[in-house]
């Protein structure tokens, strides 16, 4: 994963598979989308950190705001990935 300066974060990973994208910090997986564009974020570990939150922000493309309203109405889903 890289930074909004353009540099290598260290430990932020955005993982490529066939049924979608993973967002993982460290080893934990923290969301997931799946190639249809559903969002499912990891029930324990989706906020876990300034850190891991700020990188989250950037693989959806929004503010921890926007993803607590998504959660709220159901169009995130919380989830065990890990």
């Amino acid at each position: 994963m890289r930074s909004p300066n353009g540099n290598q974060v260290p430990n932020q990973f955005i993982i490529w598979a066939d049924e979608g994208r993973y967002f993982q910090s460290y080893r934990t997986i923290i969301a997931f989308i799946d190639n249809n564009g559903k969002v499912f974020l990891d029930k324990d570990s989706w906020d876990y950190s300034v850190t891991t939150g700020k990188y989250r922000n950037i693989f959806l493309g929004e503010k921890r705001d926007d993803t607590m309203y998504s959660i709220k109405t159901g169009e995130y889903e919380l989830k065990d990935l890990n």
